[in-house]
């Protein structure tokens, strides 16, 4: 597996998707060719990003001509770090950080790996407690913030 600190546009277009599906949230479905409008990304690739949301249970799919997409749970019991490792994978700066003791023949005379560990709980621990609320909340407060 190929581990890479910047994040890819599907983990980025996920997170999006996530968030306008929060913010539009009327209690009807919601069409993804209206998110694809909204947000300026391709249908088509979020057709992509809405399967692998679906498969794992993050959004529930509405059939029918009034069909759409709907969060399957509360956007609070989602964290940024479960949307990003579902599309991302690894958030890792490198591989060994993730992995347990003893995972790398170089631990004992690696003084770089203590750099990686404490970037990758330091990553962790902004993705894991980073709710979709807290997101919806800044988007909020952010419209609420222009000026006259």
């Amino acid at each position: 597996m190929r581990v890479n600190m910047r994040i890819s546009t599907k983990g980025r277009y996920a997170l999006r998707l996530m968030l306008d599906l929060g913010i539009n949230c009327s209690g009807d479905p919601i069409r993804l060719k209206d998110v694809a409008r909204r947000q300026g990304i391709s249908e088509k690739y979020l057709e992509q990003i809405i399967s692998v949301l679906n498969k794992a249970g993050f959004v529930r799919s509405i059939r029918g001509p009034q069909g759409g997409y709907v969060l399957s749970k509360r956007p609070e019991e989602y964290t940024v770090g479960m949307i990003l490792r579902l599309t991302e994978g690894s958030l890792a700066p490198v591989e060994c950080a993730e992995k347990e003791s003893g995972a790398c023949e170089r631990e004992d005379d690696c003084v770089t790996l203590i750099l990686w560990k404490k970037l990758n709980d330091a990553i962790n621990g902004v993705v894991d407690h980073v709710t979709l609320a807290d997101l919806l909340e800044w988007q909020a407060a952010k419209a609420n913030d222009y000026v006259i």
